[in-house]
């Protein structure tokens, strides 16, 4: 299998203390949706602007088409697609406008350019607005518009870096339709970061799990949920006390059980038929239970095995907020010249 993206041993540290990516290595293939999950901190924004040639890491090396990103970053921008979370589309500009400005600049040939460009628009289905400005777009057509101009130039990776937060269901799934339609018609690699794992899981054929700058986990969506060991009975009891972790795993049919954020853990390959003897044995422990729930095996029990946290936003880190505004900046520095 052809490889589109290789990283080996990547690191970036900030201020010469913080860790934000610590050596990390992993692969992606030709053609292939690949999910990059953490939460906010964790280091996937840092690992996305390596990259993209948009930060220099402090150690390792990684490669996106064949093309070493530290020694060739402009031939690495020339290639690559990328759309931020961040609208970045020239609000002053109009669609057809803002199209043919990234043509430009990614350098397609004046002979092609009127074709993409009203190509792009009708794929996108914002061609009846294509002489509006942007500002007047939705956020699904500013959305759709910023993809468009993220691939006017047939790149081989797209990157997608939280693309869909803040836009509603029927957005999210418009904007995912056209990503998988450019897959199938071109063999595109896409790497993708999201917060929506409902979305990693229908659109990824592989994730990685990054958790303060380590890769705890990767493997296909069903992989990852097989490694739970079964369903996951989830309880809450009126204290926390050894005794009703001992008298949990003395359950016939419990495969593990662990305590994370204040409740009660318990694998088992068919946890709805254990329940009434986890409630029992709770009771015999002299602690009164505040709640019990059953969940099959998903990738939010995944994130939660694997980081001992929910996946949720915690609000944007220092660190998120500096490779962000360098991020835009970036684009928008290259779309005055």
């Amino acid at each position: 299998m052809v490889e589109s993206i290789h990283v080996e041993g990547l690191s970036k540290t900030y201020n010469g203390t913080v860790k934000a990516v610590d050596n990390i290595s992993f692969a992606v293939n030709q053609g292939e949706a690949f999910g990059f999950l953490g939460p906010n901190g964790a280091g996937k924004t840092t690992t996305v602007s390596v990259l993209t040639a948009q930060l220099a890491p402090t150690a390792g090396r990684a490669t996106v088409d064949g093309i070493d990103v530290f020694q060739n970053p402009m031939e690495i921008k020339r290639r690559i697609g990328l759309v931020f979370q961040e609208s970045t589309a020239d609000s002053d500009l109009t669609g057809r406008e803002n199209l043919e400005l990234a043509a430009a600049l990614f350098g397609v040939p004046r002979a092609e350019v009127r074709a993409r460009v009203d190509s792009l628009l009708e794929r996108m289905q914002i061609g009846d607005a294509a002489d509006r400005l942007a500002r007047t777009y939705s956020g699904g057509m500013r959305r759709r518009l910023e993809l468009a101009v993220g691939i006017i130039h047939s790149p081989r990776v797209l990157f997608l870096d939280e693309p869909t937060l803040g836009l509603d269901p029927q957005g999210r799934a418009g904007f995912w339709r056209y990503v998988q339609e450019l897959r199938k018609d071109h063999g595109m690699t896409v790497f993708v970061t999201t917060h929506y794992l409902d979305e990693a899981d229908q659109i990824c054929e592989r994730l990685a799990i990054i958790d303060h700058g380590h890769l705890v986990a990767t493997g296909s969506p069903s992989e990852l949920k097989d490694r739970l060991g079964g369903d996951i009975v989830t309880i809450r009891t009126a204290r926390v006390d050894p005794a009703v972790e001992a008298a949990l795993k003395a359950v016939p049919g419990v495969a593990s059980v662990s305590l994370q954020e204040d409740a009660y853990r318990v694998k088992a390959p068919r946890g709805e038929q254990l329940i009434p003897a986890l409630v029992q044995a709770c009771t015999q422990a002299g602690v009164a239970l505040t709640s019990v729930s059953l969940k099959r095996p998903s990738l939010d029990e995944v994130f939660l095995e694997f980081t001992g946290r929910e996946y949720r936003e915690d609000g944007v880190t220092a660190t998120d907020r500096a490779v962000r505004i360098g991020q835009v900046s970036q684009a928008f520095g290259r779309s005055r010249r």
